[in-house]
């Protein structure tokens, strides 16, 4: 079984746990979540889910969001501008490097975190309770270098 698959079936046993239905248009927002490439938008999502479902609405990829954020099966990246993406692959507090030309959004790998997180416990006394370390740029196809 391939990672995202392994994801995917992480997602669904989350639901089940917590008694939530799984409808067809649910399942296809946690396959696109959990199988799909990048960090998508909820447009992005809707739309991808109504070509297979014409009748959803853009209100049940919200709710189906709410209730995969609320069972700690996504993660997601809210912007200054009001939008947001999701993250079904990796719902948990990582670093993610986010370019300002194209909005791609790509999950570096980093080994230091919990080590930063300890750090930023002991020198400033708070008790983090979470975090979220985004770095922006220009992506390297936007750059012209991909």
């Amino acid at each position: 079984m391939t990672v995202p698959d392994q994801r995917l079936e992480q997602m669904i046993a989350a639901m089940q746990r917590a008694g939530r239905r799984l409808t067809p248009q649910r399942l296809a927002v946690l396959r696109l979540l959990a199988q799909g490439p990048g960090h998508p938008s909820v447009e992005q999502l809707h739309a991808a889910v109504a070509a297979q479902f014409p009748s959803t609405s853009l209100a049940t990829t919200y709710k189906t969001l709410a209730m995969l954020k609320e069972l700690g099966q996504v993660l997601e990246l809210a912007f200054a501008d009001g939008g947001c993406r999701y993250d079904g692959r990796r719902p948990y507090p990582h670093p993610h490097v986010i370019c300002t030309r194209c909005g791609a959004i790509e999950d570096p790998e980093y080994s230091s975190m919990e080590r930063l997180y300890q750090e930023m416990t002991e020198k400033s006394g708070f008790a983090i309770s979470h975090h979220r370390l985004d770095f922006f740029g220009l992506c390297p196809r936007c750059r012209g270098e991909g």
